[in-house]
Order: structure tokens, then sequence, then C-alpha cells
């Protein structure tokens, strides 16, 4: 059977997804459906529908990738803000982080995390481990068995878990950082995730039935989920393994110990600028939806934090130089670096519901709260090479508290079903998005710390926790890797004595 012209219900239906109805005329009047069904729009519609599900798992597979790009900036930037007898573990460890939190998130990190959405209670998600009756499953995202859900959230699972990595580098044993790996992605993050993220999460803002203080805890792509968790597992790693040896003096002064290339630290900074841009605006999840309005809300939103993400990070990098002139009397490029990073830690929470004004505040204050939180660390003897720590964990909490502030009312309501409770600062607020922001906060920070803290006790007392001095001294490529990550020849092999 062949049909050159809709009916009503398909015109209906193009219209929808064209978003004009002259357009879908047209288009109508050119198409040709040909098959078996005794009513041609029912095969129109299910053609339909497969094209909206095929472009969403597009956008989500895509969005992922480049949230797993960050890998490579997470790589680079860790590799050159070390010395280089260490770059190698480094390196080893941010790929480990990829597989170990894979085979976490397979086994029970989804079940934990989601699972199926309609089961589960405000604390856990349910049973369904390693993605069992996938198919069956209700995704957070709408649908059943998304597998392109699955892979987006991994890449989130993977990035919490390679964040601890630069905060207790060139001390920690290898066995430890694989046990830490394993925790986060398996348990710490994904019981995180299902407060944060599920609709039945206790603090969740997507809980429709019964929302903290009746509103949930706005954290559209991982303030406190992704960052918070990472940055404050890591701090735990800096307390209780101890600093390098000699990065303290016998006065308790710090002492310099710079990392051994510029280059690698700006190219994992772009890279992880790159990534961002999946991270933030993919977390829409979707960017087609049933309705137009519904459609309307996912592209303006998933939009819009593409645009807050770029203000964010360029008025932090802007203050991060202004701060390090006035601190050191120089440009300084690896200042300029963490500020960029951090104006975009600063904005994962309120990327959809921030005006581009608030994005800049929230930038520009999150960079020197960085730099009074890294001033704070080394006055506390902390010793965190790459002060992921105050990076994540603290402009993470930072983020999410600034959300509670500045949530635009208009912003809320397109991206949340709860669009009474909107940021303190505007007038009508009845604060309790405020009050959820602040309660999430604590309960995360809690909940991380006590996790984290209490395995890396247990590895503490065991002795696996750090490394022998002696080869801490050598350096963790040769003293546990079987070499180095550069080759020194230069070339005068056989030309000049000695070599």
């Amino acid at each position: 059977m062949a049909a050159s012209f809709c009916s009503p219900a398909e015109l209906a239906a193009l219209t929808n997804v064209f978003k004009n109805s002259k357009v879908a005329a047209s288009f109508c009047e050119r198409l040709a459906v040909v098959g078996t069904f005794d009513d041609p729009s029912t095969q129109l519609e299910t053609r339909l529908s497969g094209m909206t599900e095929g472009v969403n798992t597009f956008f989500l597979t895509s969005s992922g990738a480049l949230v797993f790009i960050m890998h490579a900036g997470f790589a680079m930037l860790c590799a050159g803000a070390i010395r280089s007898k260490n770059t190698m573990n480094i390196l080893l460890q941010t790929i480990l982080d990829a597989a170990v939190s894979a085979i976490a998130w397979y086994l029970v990190g989804w079940a934990f995390a989601y699972g199926n959405v309609t089961r589960g209670n405000g604390f856990i998600g349910d049973w369904t481990f390693a993605m069992s009756d996938w198919y069956d499953n209700d995704n957070p995202s709408g649908g059943k068995g998304r597998w392109a859900e699955w892979f987006f959230q991994w890449a989130f699972a993977a990035t919490a878990a390679t964040i601890p990595a630069g905060a207790v580098a060139e001390r920690f044993n290898f066995s430890a950082y694989l046990a830490y790996s394993f925790l986060v992605s398996a348990w710490v993050y994904p019981v995180v995730v299902h407060w944060v993220w599920a609709p039945k999460g206790w603090l969740s803002a997507f809980n429709t039935v019964n929302p903290l203080f009746g509103s949930g805890m706005i954290d559209f792509a991982g303030c406190a989920v992704v960052h918070m968790v990472g940055g404050l597992t890591g701090l735990m790693g800096c307390i209780l393994v101890g600093p390098r040896l000699g990065r303290f003096n016998s006065q308790g002064e710090p002492v310099d110990m710079p990392g051994h290339s510029a280059t690698l630290v700006v190219l994992g900074t772009v890279l992880l600028w790159f990534g961002w841009y999946g991270f933030n605006p993919g977390s829409t999840l979707n960017i087609i939806a049933a309705t137009d309005a519904g459609s309307e809300n996912l592209y303006l939103t998933s939009g819009r934090a593409a645009v807050t993400t770029t203000l964010s990070g360029a008025a932090a990098v802007i203050t991060a130089l202004l701060s390090g002139l006035v601190r050191t009397r120089t440009w300084d490029l690896l200042a300029v670096c963490n500020g960029a990073l951090v104006g975009f830690v600063s904005i994962t929470a309120g990327a959809a519901v921030l005006e581009p004004w608030a994005a800049l505040l929230a930038g520009a204050a999150g960079a020197l709260i960085f730099d009074l939180a890294c001033w704070a660390w080394l006055k506390l003897g902390i010793d965190d090479p790459l002060c992921a720590a105050p990076m994540h964990g603290v402009c993470g909490a930072w983020g999410v508290v600034v959300t509670g502030f500045l949530a635009a009312p208009h912003f809320v309501k397109q991206a949340y079903p709860n669009p009474d409770h909107y940021g303190a600062f505007y007038p009508g607020s009845s604060g309790r998005l405020l009050a959820a922001q602040l309660v999430g906060t604590a309960a995360i920070a809690a909940w991380t710390c006590f996790w984290s803290g209490l395995l890396f006790f247990c590895l503490r007392l065991a002795r696996q926790l750090r490394i022998s001095p002696e080869d801490e001294q050598a350096g963790l490529d040769v003293s546990k890797h079987g070499g180095s990550a550069y080759n020194h020849d230069h070339g005068l092999r056989g030309v000049m004595p000695g070599f």
C-alpha cells in the first residue's frame, strides 16, 4: 500500500517533529509510506517514534563520548602537574579508573543508582544487578532499556572515580588506588546519584511525590554528585596518607614541588574544557520530547548550559589571572589553567538554571574560593599536588550553594518539575531550595568522607596505603612500573663518553 498524502494524525505527528506545520505539510506531500499495515498512520507514527529515539540516542552517546574524552584531559593534567618520575603511574591509574568503574557500574553501580526507577526507595535503587531484565527497566530519562543511558551515566561514574588520583599522587600504593576506584564506582557514587537524580531519591528535585522541603536539591550535572564525591575522597586520602617526602620543611613551611610539564597541563585543561560540553549540556539526557513544549524546554536548557559553562569558565580564568598577578607579580599560566577548571566545576550544578550574569559571578567567586582553599590546605599541612580537593570538593560545594541563591524562576520551570522553589535571591522565593541545597551538600560530604575515610584508614592499618620511602624517592615509574615515561638517550649514545 502506498500513500502520497498524510492523514490529519500523520500531519500532527510530523508537526511535532518539525515544529512547523508548513514544513510538515510540504514533507507530507512528498512522503510515500509503503508497508503492510492496515493503517498507514500507525507505520508513520512508529517511524517517527524511532526517529525521535534515534536522535536522542545519538545525542546521549555523543555527549557520553565527550565526557569520556575528559579522561584524556585528566591524564594529561595529572601527568604534567607531577614530577616526571611518577608519570607512568598516574597515566596507568587513569586508564584503570575507566576499566574498574565500567565493571563496578555494570555489576552493582547502575542498580544502586537507578535500576528500575519505578522501584527502589529514597535511599537506594533496586536489585537489577549486572543489567538484569534490562529491556523491562524504566530509565530516568523515560522509556525502557536505553543502552545509551547506561553508557552516559558510566562516563560520569568514571569521572568521579578518577578525580582523587591527582590529590594522592606520587605516594599512594597502587592497590589502594584500585580499592578506592572500585568503592567509589560501586557504592559511594551510585548511592549519591540515587539521592539526587533518581525520581525517588530523598534529595532529588525530580521527586514529585515527597521532595525535600517541597523542592529537592538542584544539581544539574553533578557539582555535588560527581565533583564533591571525587574531591572529598581525594581529601580523605591526602589526610590519611600524609604529605610527600620533602613537601614541608622542619618548620612546617611548604616546599615547592613543581610539575614537570606545563605543556601537558595546558593540553589537559583544553581537553577537559572540550569534554565539559558533553558533561553539562548532555545532562538533559534527551533533546527531543513527546511534545513541542517538552522539546523546547530540552533544547533551550541544553543550549543554555553550554553558554553558562563557557561564561563561568571564562570569568574564572580572568579572575585567576588577576589573582595570580596580585600574589606573585607574574602572569601565572598554571593559575589560569586551574581557574578554567574551577569555573567549570562551579557552574556544573546551576548550568541549566542560572542567568549568564550569575554564571560569571559563580565562576569568578569560585576562583577566589579556590585560592583561599589552597592556602588553607598548606596551612593545615595537607599535600594535594593538583589541588584536586579544593577544586572539586570545595568549589563543587560552592556550585551547589550558589545555585540555591541564584536559580532563576523561569529557568527552573523549564528544567525541573517543582518550579515554585527557586533561588533565594529572587523576590517571592520561599528559601526552600537554598535549604535543600545546604542539607544536600552536608549529607553528601558526610557520606563521602565516612566511606572513603573508613577505606583509607583500614588500608593504612594494613600497611597498604603508602609506598616505602625508598620507592617514593626513586619514583613510582622505576620502582613499580619497570621503567620511565621518557627516553633520555638524546641521540648521544656512542658519541659522547659515558653514553
